[in-house]
Order: C-alpha cells, then structure tokens, then sequence
C-alpha cells in the first residue's frame, strides 16, 4: 500500500514539475485583472516571465497594475458586456501576439450579485449576472479561439463550487452552470486543433466580486422592494435570518487566495492540465460530496439551512 501512495505521489509530483517550455515567449490573456483572482495572477505570470495581457474593467486599475508590475505586461480596458469593445480588444491581442498566436485565454472575470431568494430578484438581476458570467465570457471565447487554437495553447474557465451545486438563488449560480456545460462541450470541440480547456471551481473566497456594499445593505434593498403579498409570505424571521445566514457564509469566505491562482497557474503552464481544479478545502469536502450526492439527498441537507417562510405548509 506504501509502495502504491509513493507512485501515486511521484506521478503527481512529475505531472506538476512537467512544464510546457519557452514560457518566457508566451502570451496569457486575462479578463476581470482590476482586482481578486486576476489581478494576482497576472502579477504572478509576470514574475515567471510570461508576457501578460491584463484587461480592466477601470481606467484606475488598469494603471496600478501596469504601475506595479514591468514591460512584460499590458494593460487594456475591457467591458465583456458590449461586443464592440471585446472585437476592438480581440484585435488589439492580434496585434501583439501575431503569427505565434495566443497562448492562454484566462476568463476571469466576473459578478456574484444580486443573490438572494429567486423570488425575491426581477429579470434584470439575472441578466445583470449571467451577461458577464456566462455570455460574455462566450464572447471573449469565441473571438480569441483563432488565436488560441494557432499556438494549439489553453482556456481557462473560472467557474465555482455554485456551478456544481446551487447553493444560492440568483443568476451566479445559474451563470456558473452555464460556464461548465460551455466549457466542456468547448473542451471537446477543440481536442483535435490541440487545445486544452480547463475549470476552476473555487469554493468560497473573499474578493471583490461581492462589491463594496455589505450584504445586509443588499438584502434589505432586496425586501423593501417586495410586494406587500411577498414579504407577509415569507415573513420578517425569514429575512432576518436569511440575511444573517447569508453574510456569515461570506464573512467566512477564505481570504486567502493563493491556492486558486496556483491553479490557475498550473493550467496554463503545465504539460498536463487537469480538466477541473477545486481550491478549497469547503469545495473538496462539502461542495463537491453535495453535488454527487443523489439529489434528494443534496436537496434536504441545503433545505435545513434555509429558514422557514411564514407561509410554509
């Protein structure tokens, strides 16, 4: 048995020492580098050498970061949401990278509120999500496969535990399902042109995609625009204890992130990617046991942490 752990140690150990060669020469491509995950990994290619491509959502976070790091990196403002921009950024990475084509796509990038009871939130909070999340991520995808698919390089998705089972109400989630069913029918499309496409399913961290509002503020914006029916229905100890339960989970959230842009890191420098990656010790041990339990099973377990509502049978 010994014996067998140390194989299985070595064969981890060499396909996470087996690098892919000439990194210095490559391209990496990040959306969402203003801050959180992309900021840090952009920060952490630049130190290994790679030439990095860094898109900011802000003007203010674009300079810092091309203040902080060196000439290896550029910064560029991208908004996700509007196509115009994505096909002028698109040519701008074109122009850079030229006839060696783009090593990397990073889709990091993304929103994680409004959440909250489904009822509770209007189409608009689902599209607000889901357009940066899912549809804008297909969208930067589609317009830099050209160029991922001539240097036969990498696309790294940042899904989330709340992509392998929903655990929150809203479009994040909903988003995030999206961004694995993309993801892996992409993955299986772009076998043959010698292209890897990767997942990262973090669990809970800290970062900015929660905004700079608390999430009592947020909740209590949420209720007061209910309809009168609504709010008798669910009832003031729902909101008073979903609100709690909610900003305890956040508030819990890891800060820090290291283990996720190794990661990330690992799936774009590594002769070996894996297909998924699950920083975390809550996605290794309770997000994913959830989502491979049988659903009933995953359903009663995530309904005792819902409060009652007033009107509940």
């Amino acid at each position: 048995m010994a014996a067998i752990m140390d194989l299985g140690f070595m064969y981890r150990w060499f396909k996470n020492c087996n690098l892919v060669p000439n990194l210095s020469e490559k391209y990496v491509f990040i959306t969402g580098c203003d801050s959180g995950f992309g900021n840090m990994l952009a920060r952490q290619l630049v130190e290994r050498g790679m030439r990095v491509l860094a898109a900011c959502l802000t003007e203010e976070g674009a300079q810092k970061l091309q203040q902080d790091t060196s000439y290896q990196l550029q910064t560029i403002r991208l908004d996700i949401t509007k196509t115009e921009n994505v096909k002028a950024v698109a040519q701008w990475v074109r122009d850079q990278v030229g006839d060696q084509g783009l090593w990397a796509l990073v889709n990091n990038a993304g929103l994680g509120l409004p959440s909250g009871p489904n009822e509770w939130l209007t189409k608009e909070d689902f599209v607000k999500v889901i357009n940066v999340n899912l549809v804008g991520m297909i969208d930067v995808t589609l317009h830099m496969l050209p160029m991922v698919k001539k240097a036969r390089g990498r696309v790294v998705n940042v899904s989330s535990s709340g992509g392998r089972v929903a655990v929150i109400g809203g479009g994040y989630c909903v988003s995030k399902f999206g961004v694995e069913a993309f993801s892996d029918s992409i993955r299986r499309e772009l076998y043959y042109f010698g292209v890897k496409v990767s997942i990262i399913e973090p669990g809970n961290y800290k970062t900015s995609i929660l905004g700079k509002e608390t999430i009592p503020k947020r909740m209590e914006k949420l209720w007061e625009r209910l309809p009168q029916e609504t709010r008798e229905s669910y009832g003031e100890e729902y909101f008073r204890i979903y609100t709690y339960k909610l900003n305890n989970m956040m508030q819990l959230g890891e800060p820090r992130i290291t283990d996720v842009i190794n990661s990330m890191e690992h799936a774009i420098v590594s002769r070996s990617p894996r297909i998924r990656y699950n920083p975390g010790l809550d996605a290794k041990l309770l997000y994913l046991p959830l989502a491979m339990l049988p659903t009933p099973v995953t359903d009663f377990i995530l309904s005792r942490y819902l409060p009652k509502p007033a009107d509940s049978v």
